[in-house]
Order: C-alpha cells, then sequence, then structure tokens
C-alpha cells in the first residue's frame, strides 16, 4: 500500500488547505485524520503515520528533497515536551472550538488553521533538521504511540544475519534503530514505529520482517 497511495497523499493535504481556507467548512473532515491514528494504534500502532498520513506523505516526498536529514533534537523526543506539546495544542484547539461551537464555518476554520500553522512548522523543522522532526513530538502520533506502548502491535523481527550496518536508521522516517534488537525473541516494538517498511526495504540482509503475532 506504502509504495503505491503513500507517495501521492500529500495533494490530498494540498487540496485540503487550498479548498479550506476559501470554504472553511471542508475543514471539519479533518477529524477523519486526527483520530485514525489513534483509533488504529492499539492494533497496528502509527501505522497510520506512516502509511496514510497525508502530512507524513508531504514531508516524506517534498519537504526530504530540501531537508538538511540532520539527527532529530533529543528534546523533540522527550516525555515532557511530548505531554506539553499535546497539552498546548489540544488546549488551543479546544478554546478555539470552543469560541466558533454552532457555526460550521468557524469549526470548519479551526481545522484548518490550526493544520495551515502546524504544517509550516513542520516545515521549517523538516528542513533545518530532519523531514519528519515534526512526526516526533506530533500531538496525535503521541497519543497514538501511548495507545500502542503496552500493546506493542506488528514488532519488527530481526535476525542475527544483521550486520549492524544502520542501514535501517538511515532509512527510519524517525531514526529509529531496529538493528539494536538484533535476534531478541520479542523484536524491535519501539512505540514510535511507523510501519512504513522501509528499514526492510533497505536492509542488504534481509534480516527485518514484521512479526505475526
Amino acid at each position: 500500500m506504502r509504495s503505491t497511495i503513500q507517495p501521492y497523499l500529500f495533494w490530498v493535504l494540498m487540496g485540503f488547505l487550498a479548498v479550506g481556507i476559501v470554504y472553511p467548512v471542508i475543514g471539519l473532515a479533518a477529524i477523519l485524520c486526527m483520530l485514525a491514528p489513534v483509533i488504529m494504534a492499539p492494533f497496528k500502532g502509527r501505522y497510520w503515520c506512516g502509511n496514510f498520513c497525508p502530512r507524513g506523505s508531504f514531508y516524506d516526498h517534498v519537504i526530504a528533497k530540501i531537508s538538511t536529514k540532520k539527527p532529530i533534537p533529543a528534546v523533540f523526543r522527550s516525555t515532557g515536551f511530548r505531554v506539553l506539546m499535546v497539552l498546548f495544542i489540544m488546549g488551543v484547539f479546544g478554546v478555539q472550538m470552543y469560541s466558533a461551537w454552532g457555526d460550521w464555518s468557524a469549526m470548519g476554520a479551526v481545522f484548518v488553521r490550526i493544520i495551515l500553522i502546524t504544517t509550516i512548522v513542520g516545515i521549517v523543522l523538516g528542513v533545518m533538521f530532519h523531514q519528519r522532526t515534526w512526526c516526533s513530538f506530533c500531538p496525535m502520533g503521541t497519543m497514538a504511540s501511548w495507545v500502542s506502548a503496552k500493546r506493542r502491535p506488528m514488532p519488527l523481527q530481526v535476525e542475527n544475519s544483521c550486520v549492524n550496518c544502520k542501514l535501517c536508521t538511515a532509512a527510519c522516517p524517525l531514526q529509529l534503530s531496529p538493528y539494536a534488537e538484533k535476534g531478541s525473541a520479542e523484536g524491535f516494538t519501539h512505540s514510535d514505529c511507523l510501519k512504513c517498511s522501509r528499514c526492510i526495504e533497505k536492509c542488504p540482509k534481509k534480516a527485518l520482517s514484521f512479526k505475526r503475532v
């Protein structure tokens, strides 16, 4: 699915913002993209983020071309910062939605405005650091990560044939390190894994695969 659909999903984001600015009520459709990653998380982790998120597609296939691809700053991955971002963005969203409640156009405009602003922030960070820097602390991605943390769905098996070449980390949109779990019976179960299969595709030894559980 990712190889055929994911590269083109960023057009959904472009169309949403273009139409939403003129007809704000269309912004209400964004509720689907906000809820989907969290609803899917107990079963497939952050699968939505890696395979179906239009903004993720935009970062992977547009911003990646101009990104410096530097390491994602550790502060953005910290629990404290991620909690702060969830509280701040959801708080701002809640206050604005409360003020707009009852006016469909105004409510839609809240979604359009927040998605536009956060996308711009993501572009700046994506150019300065790594294209998916925003995704390391995206509120919806963070909540999906929390929901899937205990269940650890779709673990990534790392066979002993792994040679620690670290190409999996280079290919990973969030710069995670599957090779560190080489030979582990449990597998690589990091809750921020996007299940995008890029590491599997890049592994020269074919040592990576998603476990059936």
